[in-house]
């Protein structure tokens, strides 16, 4: 019996060293880095800043709410430090035009949307007055069209908008749960609920729309006819955890850039991933951002 006791031994010993070794080689190494600059913002720390690929800070600014940024041709970029402006800095990072809503009888007015269109205008989705205005460089109303809202919320009306190559606008309606194109007198030519704080959508290559759903945790490319035909969900990606998804961008290599927001220390806070779903570049720094970074956009011209 005692011999048999000693094999008996010696066998769950070698098991037990068999299992670990196992667990040890299935263990998820850390994406790789990504490599372009980007510029990112975070409100829990309240800074702003253009990182370069290696991660050297070009430039870095206070900032207070942000939820938007463009870069734009010239190397500048349009931001906003405060939900009650938007701001284009030049290339170094200095102010260079500012834009602040006009209020009328204490109405409350927030923007969470804006775009430099290629005719010089600047697109400006304002929440609380129920608009999307576009304005010339002296801060005059060029054209002005109104949005459908179902649940008024000077905070919630919009998240970002995009305009179309055909001359509309996508709407992310986070107070009404839903996306909304608007043609320019604001008819809407087509709509899809979603049930999530959506924050973001865009107008693809090939007529589909990208959209970051919010709290949805999850980003989804969905067809004219309202179909999904491509999307990431919460846990599809191994090691990582989406949370709230604010910005997502298809970039020009095909990949996907989302923003995950609110997601902790142990998630990055953006990825890129391939078309199937392989992480191909991350960014996690807490120390220098914190836990609220909605906003991060690579570099390079997006339209």
């Amino acid at each position: 019996m005692l011999k048999i006791r000693k094999i008996h031994h010696a066998r769950k010993s070698f098991l037990a060293c068999t299992f670990t070794c196992m667990i040890a080689t299935v263990t998820w190494a850390a994406p790789p880095k990504i490599d372009k600059s980007f510029f990112a913002a975070d409100y829990q720390k309240k800074v702003a800043a253009l990182l370069s690929a290696d991660g050297e800070v070009h430039w870095k600014i206070k900032i207070g709410s942000i939820h938007d940024a463009q870069p734009l041709s010239s190397g500048g970029w349009l931001i906003q430090t405060s939900f009650k402006n938007v701001i284009e800095l030049d290339a170094d990072g200095k102010e260079v035009w500012r834009y602040e809503p006009k209020v009328v009888d204490n109405q409350r007015v927030e923007i969470h949307a804006f775009r430099r269109l290629p005719n010089g205008l600047t697109m400006i989705a304002e929440s609380g007055t129920g608009r999307i205005i576009e304005i010339d460089r002296d801060k005059n109303i060029v054209h002005e069209i109104p949005l459908k809202l179902e649940h008024r919320d000077a905070h919630r009306d919009t998240r970002l908008v995009r305009p179309t190559a055909q001359g509309t606008y996508l709407v992310a309606h986070e107070g009404d749960l839903t996306v909304r194109e608007y043609k320019r007198d604001g008819t809407v030519i087509w709509e899809h609920p979603l049930g999530t704080k959506v924050y973001s959508a865009s107008r693809l290559d090939n007529g589909n729309t990208l959209i970051g759903t919010g709290d949805g945790h999850s980003v989804l490319e969905i067809s004219p006819s309202h179909e999904t035909v491509w999307s990431v969900q919460e846990k599809d990606l191994p090691g990582v955890q989406l949370f709230w998804i604010t910005m997502v961008e298809r970039l020009p290599n095909g990949n996907t850039w989302i923003v995950n927001c609110h997601a902790g220390p142990e998630n990055p806070q953006i990825l890129e991933i391939t078309p199937d779903k392989k992480v191909v570049g991350s960014f996690s720094d807490h120390d220098f951002f914190g836990n609220s970074l909605p906003v991060a956009v690579p570099a390079i011209i997006i339209k």
